[in-house]
């Protein structure tokens, strides 16, 4: 089984484990933490990564950076990961929660696509645009892809809107080639 279907196995389960708890809203602030502390510490990632570290302390280690900092769900999840041998998908398994909650609540997810990291002050404008848009409430997953050049490109469910400096050249590019072609 490839490690994303793993991941969306893995927070499925957690998901309803933790709605039978009365949980997943608490769990839910968890796998955002685990994501963001993650991203924010390569070390970290490559700690978690690393096949030469013995999973004790793997467990010991993620265990003291998050003892009381998330419920004991999240560290229950933490522990099996480390048991079936699967930690390198709990920032995927974080993700897919997040993506899983999110549907559940009824909270669409835009993706935009950048060439560079978007501010917050950005974020907050493009979330308002995407809330008037869908007319439901949104989160925004800034994905940065430096071969786009520039501008963004964004995704709302099946729905893109390509502003992008690469894309505007290739119609560019088209254009000259249909104008060259219908001139000879």
């Amino acid at each position: 089984m490839n490690g994303s279907k793993a991941a969306v196995r893995y927070a499925k389960a957690i998901l309803s484990f933790a709605l039978e708890q009365k949980t997943e809203v608490h769990v839910n602030n968890d796998m955002l933490l685990i994501v963001n502390t993650i991203n924010e510490n390569k070390e970290l990632e490559l700690f978690i990564n690393s096949p030469v570290l013995k999973s004790e302390i793997k467990k010991a280690a993620l265990n003291e950076l998050f003892s009381g900092k998330i419920s004991e769900t999240s560290i229950a999840l933490i522990n099996l990961l480390i048991v079936n041998k699967r930690l390198s998908l709990l920032k995927e398994v974080a993700k897919k929660y997040e993506i899983l909650f999110d549907k559940l609540k009824g909270i669409e997810v835009a993706k935009v696509t950048t060439a560079i990291p978007l501010t917050e002050e950005l974020s907050k404008q493009v979330l308002l645009k995407v809330n008037e848009i869908t007319g439901k409430e949104a989160t925004i997953e800034n994905i940065v892809n430096p071969e786009i050049i520039g501008g963004f490109i964004l995704r709302i469910g099946d729905v893109q809107y390509d502003a992008s400096i690469t894309n505007k050249l290739q119609k560019l590019k088209r254009q000259f080639e249909s104008d060259i072609a219908i001139s000879n």
